[in-house]
């Protein structure tokens, strides 16, 4: 066949195929052998798992970088190191970016910066989620303080658009440096076991600086941001895990803060199950028991399905997403099993920022409330309990989100207060026969209250008893609290359900006027 002459249609349309092609391809095919040597996937293969089949449309694949500097201009591979575009999760439209560490190591330049800024653009113009995908050698040196701008323009409206859109980060490789911080500031970061590593300054500049020797995994690997530092919400055992994760987050969350969250046909059956009826046998008898807040979750929700968030950090509070009649709910749980559900700096912040993500993307909260109080000590009191633990009654008075709180057991002290309480906002409160609601425990109370009697009495024993009954009848017995009106009604456990199902029905059209201001100055 003839070849058409360079300045006919065909010539040009053959050359628009063969540079598209030559952008879908990896800028290093090594490279791409690499990662999946390593047990990684490109990140054209990462974006098009996330999407929903043949739905993926690029934007900028044809951006090249323009630096001269050290020789960087005899490489310009087309997208320049970062995947851009949008596509849709389950038939809603969802803005994606992905650093394709195969092109200059992934590394971020001007391009990065122009490209990324105008997909964030879009996701606030159009009111959908985005999803950034970090695998990335870091700033790109050639370019200098562009590569710095580039980073500090996608910071600004990653920030611009919090609150706004649901922003969530997966770490599929390093982010390092100045990098970390946009990440950071999104709603959730998913991380992957072994593959992913993120930290400010890296192991070399650690050990030239202080002589500290740590490995990549032990300085910033996934299960130190999910389990110590909380930096990370999921820990992945692969990549498809990572993916599939962030697809059913984004199933409960709504595409902006002025839409709905996916709501699902179903009608709650509001007659008594058996799974219902379990929840009465399921609090021990003695108090300095546990059990598993889980198992009471798991009745009262569509399916017994939870979708935690921040599973193994802090686990002494749960939160996570579930479905109450098909319809997206918040759940923030004390956990009896650690630290007897007592509350600490890292629950109450983990919890705090939960409760304000429901808030932003009105999702409507339930709070399960068994907590003894404030965890006492002073590593808690010097690491900044007041102000720290503050958060969390600060998350909830803010919030305006449909509110119920159920009290299970123990709600003591300014745990009670600050675990979604009738005077910080609840719309509607529970109480179990079990709950005991006071200033303390009957233990510490009795102590506190009648150390002469005791020390006097000649069956001290005896004595004990009898106060402690006087003092439950008279302060902790949740029957008090709803004389008071501090709780809405005593249900049994068996009730909860259907009683939670009729109080979401009732609270479905909650509508709150907040006065006016630039914005709240919560206790940071």
């Amino acid at each position: 066949m003839p070849v058409p002459p360079l300045d006919s249609t065909a010539a040009r349309i053959a050359e628009f195929h063969r540079r598209r092609d030559a952008a879908r391809q990896p800028g290093s095919p090594r490279a791409a052998k690499r990662q999946h040597v390593l047990g990684k996937m490109t990140a054209r293969e990462r974006v098009e798992l996330l999407l929903d089949d043949g739905s993926f449309v690029e934007t900028d694949p044809l951006a090249r970088h323009r630096s001269t500097n050290f020789g960087i201009d005899a490489k310009r591979p087309p997208g320049d190191g970062v995947l851009t575009g949008f596509g849709t999760v389950d038939g809603r439209q969802v803005c994606v970016y992905a650093q394709d560490v195969t092109s200059h190591t992934g590394s971020v330049g001007e391009v990065f910066g122009k490209k990324v800024g105008k997909l964030l653009d879009m996701a606030m113009a159009i009111g959908c989620p985005v999803v950034g995908i970090s695998d990335s050698s870091g700033a790109r040196v050639q370019e200098g303080v562009l590569a710095l701008s580039a980073y500090g323009q996608v910071a600004r409206r990653v920030v611009t658009a919090s609150g706004v859109i649901p922003q969530i980060s997966m770490i599929m490789g390093m982010c390092a440096g100045g990098a970390v911080y946009t990440p950071a500031a999104t709603d959730l970061i998913v991380m992957v076991d072994r593959t992913s590593h993120m930290f400010v300054t890296g192991p070399d500049v650690i050990r030239s600086v202080t002589g500290e020797s740590v490995g990549l995994e032990e300085l910033g690997g996934a299960t130190v941001h999910t389990e110590r530092t909380g930096n990370a919400h999921y820990r992945a055992a692969d990549e498809k895990d990572a993916i599939a994760y962030v697809q059913d987050v984004l199933s409960f969350l709504p595409s902006n803060n002025l839409d709905e969250a996916p709501r699902f046909p179903a009608t709650a059956d509001l007659e008594l199950s058996t799974s219902d009826r379990e929840l009465d046998t399921l609090v021990p008898d003695a108090p300095e028991r546990g059990y598993d807040i889980r198992d009471v979750v798991e009745r009262i929700v569509d399916d017994g399905h939870l979708l935690e968030i921040h599973q193994d950090f802090a686990r002494n509070i749960l939160c996570g997403f579930a479905r109450i009649e098909g319809a997206s709910v918040g759940v923030v749980a004390n956990q009896p099993l650690h630290l007897a559900g007592a509350l600490d700096i890292d629950a109450a912040e983990k919890a705090a920022r939960f409760v304000r993500f429901c808030d932003a993307f009105n999702v409507p909260i339930l709070t399960l409330v068994d907590v003894p109080g404030f965890l006492p000590g002073s590593v808690q009191e010097h690491a900044g309990i007041i102000r720290r633990g503050a958060k969390l009654g600060f998350a909830y008075i803010e919030s305006t989100v449909p509110k119920i709180t159920v009290i299970t057991r123990k709600a003591f002290g300014g745990g009670y207060a600050v675990m979604g309480s009738k005077e910080l906002g609840a719309d509607i409160c529970f109480a179990w026969p079990t709950a005991e609601i006071g200033v303390m425990g009957a233990r510490g109370g009795v102590d506190l209250l009648f150390r002469r009697e005791l020390t006097t009495a000649e069956d001290p024993v005896a004595a004990r008893r009898e106060l402690t009954e006087s003092y439950q009848e008279t302060l902790t017995s949740p029957y008090v609290a709803a004389e008071y009106g501090c709780v809405d009604d005593i249900i049994a456990p068996s009730e909860t359900r259907v009683a939670v199902t009729r109080a979401l029905r009732a609270l479905r059209t909650k509508r709150v006027v907040s006065p006016p201001r630039k914005h709240s100055n919560i206790p940071l």
